[in-house]
C-alpha cells in the first residue's frame, strides 16, 4: 500500500512539473491575437526586460540565462494581445546578427547574455549565451565579439566538462 501511494505521488509531482516546464513556444493556452499580455504574466511571471517597439507594441524578454539554452521574446501589439513568439537563441535568430550591430541590438534579438568578457590586449569584448548543442555530451555557447561598441563577429564554442567539479562546465 505504501509503496502504491509512494508511486502515485511522484507520478502526480512529474505531471505537475512538467506542466510547469512549457516553453512558451508550445504554450496551447497562449493564442496569437486572443492572448494578452495579463495571460503571458500569469502564466510566466514579470519578463527580465520588456523592450518598447515602434508601433507602441512590446516584447517581453523570458530569458533562461546563465543554464537555460532559450530566450523567449514574446510580441504583444499596442492593444496588448499576443502577436508572437520566437526563440532569440534559435539558429534563425542567431543568424540575425551582423557586424557593425550594436549591443542593444544583439539584446533585442538575443536577449539577456550569459557572461560578459573584455580581452584587453585584442579590445575585444565577448558576450556568450548557452544555446542547444549540435552534438550530445557537450554544451555549447554562441559568443558576439565586440569591439568599439560594435559587432566584430561571432563564433561557437564548445564546453567541455570539468574534471576537477563533475557538473560544472566552465
Amino acid at each position: 500500500m505504501r509503496i502504491t501511494a509512494l508511486a502515485s505521488s511522484i507520478a502526480i509531482c512529474s505531471l505537475l512539473l512538467a506542466g510547469c516546464v512549457t516553453a512558451p513556444d508550445r504554450d496551447a493556452r497562449l493564442q496569437p491575437g486572443v492572448s494578452r499580455s495579463e495571460d503571458v504574466m500569469a502564466f510566466y511571471g514579470q519578463p527580465r526586460r520588456i523592450w518598447p517597439e515602434a508601433d507602441g507594441g512590446r516584447t517581453l524578454e523570458y530569458s533562461s540565462q546563465p543554464m537555460g539554452r532559450h530566450c523567449y521574446m514574446i510580441r504583444l501589439a499596442a492593444d496588448g494581445r499576443l502577436v508572437g513568439i520566437e526563440d532569440g537563441l534559435s539558429p534563425a535568430s542567431r543568424a540575425r546578427i551582423e557586424p557593425g550591430m550594436t549591443p542593444e541590438q544583439v539584446s533585442r534579438i538575443l536577449g539577456t547574455e550569459r557572461s560578459r568578457v573584455l580581452f584587453q590586449l585584442s579590445g575585444e569584448d565577448v558576450w556568450d549565451w548557452t544555446i542547444e548543442p549540435d552534438q550530445i555530451g557537450y554544451g555549447m555557447r554562441f559568443n558576439v565579439h565586440f569591439k568599439d561598441g560594435r559587432v566584430l563577429r561571432t563564433s561557437q564554442s564548445m564546453v567541455f566538462p570539468s574534471r576537477r567539479f563533475p557538473g560544472l562546465d566552465d
